[in-house]
C-alpha cells in the first residue's frame, strides 16, 4: 500500500525508505506517514510544511543532474560499468580514470538520448561514458571534465567473488569461539587480554588443530568508568579497547626502574585483593588498576626506533586518531556523553575544541600510545596464532554500530542519522520489537563522502586479523530506523547499497587474504542470502535454528557450504544450559516468558526430543561418553562435521562445559550481561592453564578432527619428569 501523498511515496522510495513490509508471521504490515515524515527528517529533508514534500521531490530529481560526476561509482571486476556526467548542453565531456596504482585508462562515450533538462537558468544535457570492465581491483579515480568545469569521484572496483583466503585452501577448518574478557589466565589483570587471546590460540591450534579464534568485538569503550559491558554498543568502531592490553608484555616494561616495576606489581596486587570473591567480570575496576600501570610504562622513555614507529603510526592514523583521543580526554573532565557538553565541544572541529587539545597535549599523547600499544598487542596476537599452525587465525567481530554518546557519533555526526535509532521489528523472540540505543549510518552521506567511513572502519578491523564476523549483516541491506521517543513497533526499514558496502568488504577483505562471515539470522529476505553467497560471503547456520516448518532438523547434508555452522551463539546459553532448559528457567525467573513456564518447558522439551531422537536415528551419539549432557553436547558437535560447511565453529563454554550465558537478550541489569566468566561443569571460574590441562576439551576436538582416540591434555616437559619420577 501507498502513503496517501503521491510525493512522499516517491520521496520515500527515492531514499530507500520502506512504506510496508512483511513481518514476521507473514503479514503486510502498512508503515505510517508519521514515521516516513521522521526519517525524511533524519536524512535532511523536511517536509512537515504544506506543499514541502512536492519541492523536495524536485530537489531530489535534479540533484544528480546538478553534479557533473556523481560522488562514487561501485563496480565488479570483469563487469564494465556505465556513468553520466551533466554538462551544459551541447557541451563536450571526457571521463578518464587515474589508477590506484599509478598509470590511467579512459572511458568510451556511448549513446544517450535522454532529453536535456533545464536547472535553474542552465540547460543541462546527460553524457554516458563506460568504464572498462579490465580494470584492476582497487579505489581509483574518475576525472570529468567539460570546458572549464571539473570534478572527481571515487571507483572502486571489488571482487567478483570474494570465497576463502589462499591459507585455508581446499580445506575445511574448525575454530572456537570465545568472549576474550571472559578467557583469563593467571597474568591477567581480572579480565582476559590480548596475551591470552595468543595463548588460546597457542593451545588451540597446537593441541587440537584448531584453525582459527573468533572472539567478541574488541571495539573502543567509554575511556573512564562507568564502562559499557557490551561488546556491541561500542563508542568507536575505528579504535581498540585498551583494557586489552598487557602492561607487563610493553616492551618499555623491560627498561622500567626497580621502583616502577614494584609499583606496577602493588597494584596488580592490590587488584586481585579486590577481585577476591567477585563472581563477575569487573571492567571498571580493572581498568582503574590497568590505567595506573599503563601511565608509570607511558611516562618511561621510549628507544628512538620506538619513538619513530609511534609517531609513524599516528600519521598514518592522522586526525582521525587525534580527535578519537581528544574526545576520550574531554570525556573525562566533561563527562561520557558528548551531547551534554557545550555547544563549542560538541564539533571536534571547533577551535575550543583545538585548544582543549593544546592545553591537554600529554593526556592526548597518552590515549593516542594506549592505541598503538593495543594495535601491537593485537597484531602480536594473531601472530601467535599463525606461529602455531592456523590457516586463518584469529577472527574478530564487527558490531553492526556504536553509541549514540560515543566518540564516532562525535566526530562524524553529520554521517549519522539524528534523532534515529537502530533495532528491529517484532519478531517470534521480541514481540514487541527492538531499540539497540545505536544511531544509524546515513546512506546519502556515506555515498557523498565515497563510503571512506565505512572502508577505514573495515580495513582497521581486518589490520591484526584473519577475518571478521559482521554483525547482523542484513544491516548493510536494510535496517529498522526507530525515531526518537517512538517505540521499535513505530519503525521501518531504511535501505542501504548493499553493491557499494559489500563490495568494499570484499575489496578489504581480499587485500587482507581474510575470511569474511556474515551473521544473517533473524527476519531475512531470502534474496540476500543468495547475494552474499554469489559474492563469496558465508552465512551463519545455528543447529537449534535449522529445523524444518514442522520443527524436525535440517539433515546436515542440506546446510549451506558457504556458511559458519555452529551449534549456538552467544545470544544462547551453552549447549549443557541448552539441554538442560536452563535458558527456561531463567527467562521465568527474570519475568521474560510470554506463557507459563510449565508451556515454554513443555515446548523446548519437545524440540530437544526432536533432536535426541534424530541423534540416535543418525547414530551421532557415543555410548562409551558416561556423561549424559557431555554425550549429547559430542553428539551435537558431530552433526556439524557431516554438513558441507567450510567453516565450523565451537564455543569454548561447550569445550568445558559451562552453563550459564554470557548475554541474555530483553535484558539490561537485570542479568550481568557480557560479565560472566569463563566456568567449568561446576559452576567454578577456570583459567586458560586449567583449560590446558582439562581432558573435556579434548574429547570435543576430537569429534571435530574425526580421531578415533582422544589425545591427552598437554602436559610442560617438567610436569612429564616429575610423574616419570
Amino acid at each position: 500500500m501507498a502513503l496517501g501523498d503521491p510525493a512522499l511515496n516517491e520521496l520515500a522510495e527515492l531514499f530507500g525508505i520502506a512504506t510496508e513490509f512483511w513481518d514476521w508471521k507473514g503479514r503486510q504490515v502498512q508503515v505510517s506517514e508519521k514515521t516516513v515524515v521522521s526519517v525524511l527528517a533524519a536524512l535532511g529533508i523536511d517536509v512537515s510544511a504544506p506543499g514541502a514534500a512536492e519541492q523536495a521531490l524536485r530537489d531530489q530529481r535534479d540533484k544528480p543532474w546538478r553534479r557533473l560526476l556523481p560522488p562514487v561509482v561501485v563496480t565488479r571486476q570483469g563487469q564494465p560499468v556505465r556513468v553520466n556526467l551533466h554538462v551544459a548542453d551541447g557541451h563536450p565531456a571526457r571521463l578518464s580514470i587515474r589508477l590506484e596504482e599509478g598509470g590511467s585508462a579512459e572511458a568510451t562515450q556511448v549513446d544517450n538520448f535522454a532529453p536535456p533538462r533545464q536547472i535553474g537558468e542552465e540547460l543541462i544535457g546527460e553524457a554516458t561514458f563506460e568504464i572498462p570492465g579490465d580494470l584492476p581491483l582497487g579505489y581509483h579515480r574518475l576525472q570529468a571534465s567539460s570546458d572549464d568545469r571539473e570534478a572527481r569521484a571515487t571507483l572502486i572496483v571489488s571482487p567478483a567473488f570474494l570465497g576463502f583466503p589462499q591459507s585455508m585452501g581446499e580445506r575445511r577448518i574448525w575454530g572456537y569461539s570465545a568472549q576474550l574478557y571472559s578467557v583469563r589466565s593467571a597474568g591477567s589483570w581480572g579480565v582476559g587480554d590480548f596475551v591470552d587471546l595468543g595463548a588460546l590460540a597457542a593451545w588451540s591450534a597446537s593441541q587440537q588443530y584448531a584453525g582459527y579464534v573468533l572472539v567478541n568485538p574488541m571495539h573502543a569503550a567509554q575511556p573512564a568508568p562507568p564502562m559499557e559491558p557490551s561488546p556491541y554498543l561500542p563508542s568507536s568502531r575505528l579504535f581498540v579497547n585498551p583494557l586489552y592490553i598487557r602492561p607487563e608484555t610493553i616492551m618499555e616494561y623491560a627498561t622500567l626502574d626497580e621502583h616502577s616495576r614494584a609499583r606496577i606489581a602493588e597494584l596488580r596486587e592490590q587488584l586481585r585483593d579486590r577481585l577476591a570473591g567477585e563472581k563477575i567480570i569487573a571492567r571498571d575496576l580493572c581498568w582503574e588498576y590497568k590505567r595506573k600501570a599503563l601511565r608509570i610504562i607511558w611516562a618511561a622513555r621510549r628507544t628512538d626506533s620506538r619513538q619513530m614507529i609511534f609517531d609513524a603510526f599516528r600519521r598514518r592514523e592522522g586526525r582521525t586518531l587525534r580527535d578519537f583521543a581528544t574526545w576520550a580526554v574531554l570525556c573525562e573532565y566533561h563527562g561520557p556523553d558528548w551531547r551534554l557538553w557545550d555547544a563549542p565541544l560538541q564539533r571536534p572541529s571547533s577551535p575550543q575544541v583545538d585548544r582543549f587539545h593544546d592545553e591537554h597535549r600529554d593526556e592526548v599523547d597518552f590515549q593516542e600510545w594506549l592505541q598503538w600499544i593495543a594495535a601491537s598487542q593485537a597484531s602480536d596476537a594473531q601472530q601467535s596464532a599463525k606461529d602455531a599452525g592456523m590457516p586463518v587465525g584469529v577472527i574478530t567481530d564487527l558490531a553492526v554500530g556504536v553509541s549514540a554518546a560515543g566518540s564516532d557519533a562525535w566526530a562524524m555526526r553529520d554521517v549519522y542519522a539524528d534523532a534515529m535509532s537502530v533495532g528491529a521489528p517484532p519478531d517470534a523472540y521480541n514481540q514487541l520489537g527492538q531499540d539497540w540505543g545505536q544511531p544509524p549510518w546515513r546512506p546519502d552521506r556515506l555515498e557523498d563522502l565515497g563510503y571512506a567511513p565505512f572502508r577505514t572502519m573495515v580495513r582497521n578491523v581486518l589490520e591484526h586479523a584473519g577475518g571478521v564476523r559482521i554483525d547482523h549483516i542484513i544491516g548493510m541491506f536494510r535496517l529498522w530506523w526507530v525515531p526518537e521517543g517512538s517505540g521499535p513497533r513505530e519503525g521501518t526499514y531504511v535501505r542501504y547499497d548493499h553493491e557499494a558496502l559489500v563490495g568494499i568488504l570484499a575489496l578489504e577483505a581480499y587485500r587482507a587474504q581474510a575470511v569474511i562471515i556474515g551473521e544473517d539470522l533473524g527476519t531475512v529476505e531470502p534474496w540476500t542470502r543468495r547475494y552474499l553467497a554469489e559474492r563469496g560471503i558465508l552465512g551463519t547456520s545455528v543447529l537449534w535454528f535449522e529445523e524444518d516448518d514442522a520443527g524436525n532438523p535440517i539433515p546436515p547434508e542440506n546446510w549451506r557450504e558457504y556458511c559458519l555452522a555452529s551449534v549456538n551463539t552467544h545470544d544462547l546459553p551453552p549447549t549443557a544450559g541448552y539441554l538442560t532448559k536452563a535458558h527456561v528457567k531463567l527467562r521465568a525467573k527474570l519475568g521474560l516468558l510470554t506463557e507459563s513456564l510449565e508451556d515454554e518447558e513443555r515446548i523446548a522439551g519437545e524440540q530437544l526430543r526432536r533432536w535426541w531422537d534424530y541423534l540416535c536415528q543418525r547414530g551421532a551419539i557415543d555410548d562409551r561418553v558416561e556423561d549424559p549432557v557431555e554425550a549429547n553436547v559430542l553428539a551435537l558437535y558431530r552433526l556439524l562435521t557431516w554438513t558441507p560447511s567450510r567453516v565450523l565453529s565451537v564455543t569454548l563454554v561447550d569445550a568445558v562445559g559451562d552453563t550459564r550465558i554470557q548475554n541474555q537478550p530483553g535484558t539490561v541489569d537485570e542479568y550481568p550481561n557480557w560479565r560472566v566468566p569463563l566456568c567449568g561443569a561446576d559452576g567454578q571460574p577456570l583459567t586458560l592453564e586449567d583449560i590446558y590441562r582439562m581432558e573435556r576439551p579434548m574429547r570435543l576436538s576430537a569429534v571435530m578432527n574425526g580421531f578415533s582416540t582422544v589425545p591427552s591434555p598437554w602436559r610442560s616437559d617438567e610436569a612429564i619428569r616429575s610423574s616419570a619420577t
